[in-house]
């Protein structure tokens, strides 16, 4: 596997963790999964382009 896609994985793991329906996560928002969001999709770019 190359680091692109391992790094991938990983954010789409983070992605799921981050999404406030967690009782302790409520008061959160969607700040964590929306920056997390932010930077999947960023690396989806870059490696649709195959930057990375």
């Amino acid at each position: 596997m190359s680091l692109g896609t391992i790094l991938l994985i990983v954010l789409v793991l983070l992605l799921l963790g981050a999404i406030p329906t967690w009782p302790h996560s409520k008061a959160w928002g969607y700040g964590p999964s929306g920056i997390l969001g932010i930077v999947l999709v960023v690396v989806v770019v870059l490696l649709v382009m195959g930057r990375m």
